[in-house]
């Protein structure tokens, strides 16, 4: 079956109309520009701190948004027939996600601005926000498969948020050296990585390989959890 970007489109449109009617998700969508604007005045400009709002915007519009768009549509229990419909897997992934990215990219420009996050390059850094976001929507739209209801993303969620959006704060905390090895891995730490070392002149390509790698397990994992949800009774 052919590619339909009218498909895609009309998902995206039905996915508008219900944000617009949706407070909840509104009000997610301006807390990470409220913490920039707070890192703003206390940080001056500090990397570090710029960079931990991008991974929380990554996770809380990119992740947590996709969750609740995809958690929503089986709550008022539309996602088997849109499933069942004519659009494609693809399709249907796409149209989901395209309305996440969408608003995760407006909400990080905004953060940039109001962090005064120093872009060390913009064309290494606007692909590092690309393969974030495919790695975050994928997570997203996994807990939205995973959870009954809007609410339950929240639950469900929680610890994502606070491992991959402020990991980076509790690390000082840990002693386990298996456990910070682990961490080192996870992708807001390999972003933080990519970021501070554009800043510093130093090799990244590693980080991005790392990333890559990220990329294909997530969207692996993501067409086999809807394969299943999709053909489960």
């Amino acid at each position: 079956m052919q590619f339909s970007i009218k498909r895609v489109n009309a998902i995206l449109m039905k996915d508008w109309k219900d944000l617009l009617k949706n407070s909840y998700i509104i009000f997610t969508l301006a807390l990470p520009l409220i913490f920039a604007a707070w890192i703003g005045r206390i940080g001056e400009g500090n990397s570090a701190l710029s960079g931990m709002i991008i991974n929380l915007t990554l996770v809380i519009v990119g992740a947590f948004i996709q969750a609740a768009i995809v958690a929503e549509e089986k709550e008022k229990n539309t996602l088997r027939g849109l499933m069942l419909s004519p659009a494609t897997t693809a399709e249907i992934l796409i149209g989901k996600s395209a309305l996440s990215a969408l608003m995760t990219i407006i909400i990080i420009i905004g953060s940039i601005f109001l962090a005064e996050f120093k872009i060390p390059s913009l064309p290494l850094f606007a692909l590092t926000i690309l393969i974030g976001l495919i790695i975050y929507i994928a997570i997203g739209t996994i807990l939205g498969l995973l959870s009954r209801t809007v609410m339950e993303t929240t639950i469900i969620g929680m610890p994502i948020m606070f491992i991959l959006g402020m990991g980076s704060m509790f690390k000082t905390m840990i002693e386990n050296e298996f456990i910070l090895k682990i961490m080192s891995y996870l992708p807001n730490e390999q972003l933080d990585a990519i970021w501070t070392g554009l800043n510093n002149g130093e090799a990244v390509f590693t980080n991005f390989l790392i990333l890559l790698i990220w990329i294909v397990v997530i969207l692996a994992l993501t067409f086999i959890i809807y394969g299943k949800r999709r053909f489960d009774n």
